[in-house]
């Protein structure tokens, strides 16, 4: 129990933003997945897993070498322009995903408990934003590691229901590639949902509250703390581990509705919650239960994380106070833009925008943004002026490229669906 313990304090932003990668609306793009291809996209699980680990990676490096957040160090190198247009996109895709997320939870919430939509609703924007406004960053970040146990729940699934473990094996390290328009852009839905620029921003800006919550920098942006090799790989360890995590639970979500909606016939899953309950007759109420529990877990994980990426990068774009060790009346700008994105979000549903549209323009509006992003993040952590002898390595920048390559196809080929 004591070396469980370790480990777990050893993990940090990096597990944390792993798992938040895995929020209701990822849960309902990869539940589709599985409905939809059964097994044949398993194997994507680990093409984006070391993708995701070197993005993430670098984001982190910014971070702790920097003593800035992404947006920050943004700031500080680039034109306005840039700054403010990234941003905007951040902040517009991230609340129609926190309305997305509130929903899924709402509903799941429903069908658990019988807790009316609208009551429900309401429950969970009050808890995420009474423990992000008035609980510490130390206590609170302890919080989020917690809740990612929740995602634990579909590993728990796959084993309850018949799964045939040869045949996800098989198409799991063997890929299986069909190049139809429906499968092409379920890949990108993939790509898109799994390296999103929200977890850019988040990762780079909890670095920094981890310094400041060891008291290596006296709050974030102030000077340039002391980076240690055994910080970098501590930073590379907890970020890889994340990762991990985030991909296979991804690919545990994939096994367990191939098995059981494909398997039965079952193709047309919009929503996280939809696929919950499609499990019930195929599964049993056990399944049923920790699938739709799993759902609320998550999106108590995500909605801060999706509210305060948002924050962080708005305000240090207009330089004001950051950071969730800040008290409330310290940094009001900071905490007001994670109360009115969250309340933004909620109010999504309730103006008649279909959920699923709103996911999709919301994978476009990412696609668009993470290609330029992701160039800038590999440019800044090759300038040794920023991140003197701390630059990437042979291995990162070639991983940054390929990504780069791989989200700058999936941006066109979404964007072209868009328009088209």
């Amino acid at each position: 129990m004591r070396k469980i313990k370790k480990i777990f304090s050893f993990l940090g932003p990096g597990f944390i933003t792993g798992a938040s990668d895995d929020d209701p609306s990822g849960i309902a793009t990869y539940s589709q997945t599985g409905a939809i291809f059964g097994f044949a996209q398993a194997w994507t699980a680990l093409f984006s897993f070391p993708l995701m680990a070197a993005v993430q990676e670098m984001c982190g490096r910014i971070g702790l070498v920097t003593g800035k957040g992404l947006a920050g160090v943004i700031r500080d190198n680039y034109p306005k322009k840039v700054l403010y247009f990234s941003v905007f996109l951040l902040l517009f895709a991230n609340i129609v995903n926190i309305g997305a997320d509130l929903g899924a939870m709402a509903a799941s919430a429903n069908l658990v408990f019988g807790i009316p939509f609208i009551i429900a609703l309401l429950l969970v924007v009050a808890i995420s934003l009474a423990l992000e406004v008035f609980v510490s960053y130390k206590t609170y970040s302890k919080y989020l590691k917690y809740l990612t146990f929740a995602l634990l729940s579909y590993v728990l699934t796959s084993f309850v229901v018949k799964v045939d473990w040869g045949k996800v094996s098989s198409y799991t390290f063997v890929p299986h590639l069909e190049f139809s328009e429906k499968y092409i852009l379920n890949l990108v839905a993939i790509l898109g949902t799994t390296i999103s620029p929200y977890l850019f921003f988040w990762q780079a800006d909890e670095e920094v509250e981890e310094e400041v919550s060891h008291h290596k920098l006296r709050r974030m942006g102030a000077g340039l703390p002391h980076v240690t090799p055994k910080d970098i790989s501590r930073l590379r360890i907890d970020t890889i581990v994340g990762m991990f995590f985030s991909n296979i639970i991804m690919w545990f979500i994939i096994v367990t509705t191939g098995a059981t909606l494909f398997a039965n016939g079952i193709n047309n899953i919009e929503t996280a919650e939809e696929a919950a309950l499609a499990l019930k007759p195929l599964a049993g109420d056990f399944a049923f239960l920790l699938f739709a529990l799993g759902i609320i877990g998550t999106g108590l994980l995500a909605l801060p994380i999706l509210a305060g990426s948002a924050s962080y990068a708005v305000s240090e774009a207009f330089g004001w106070k950051e950071g969730l060790f800040q008290k409330l009346k310290k940094a009001q700008g900071f905490y007001g833009v994670i109360i009115i994105a969250t309340l933004l979000g909620l109010l999504i549903n309730f103006i008649g925008i279909n959920p699923i549209s709103a996911l999709y323009y919301t994978a476009v509006l990412n696609g668009i943004i993470a290609s330029p992003l992701i160039a800038i993040i590999i440019f800044i952590s090759n300038n040794k002026k920023i991140m003197g002898d701390r630059t990437n390595n042979f291995g990162l920048n070639v991983l940054g490229i390929f990504t780069l390559l791989m989200m700058s196809v999936a941006s066109l080929i979404l964007f072209s669906t868009f328009i088209f």
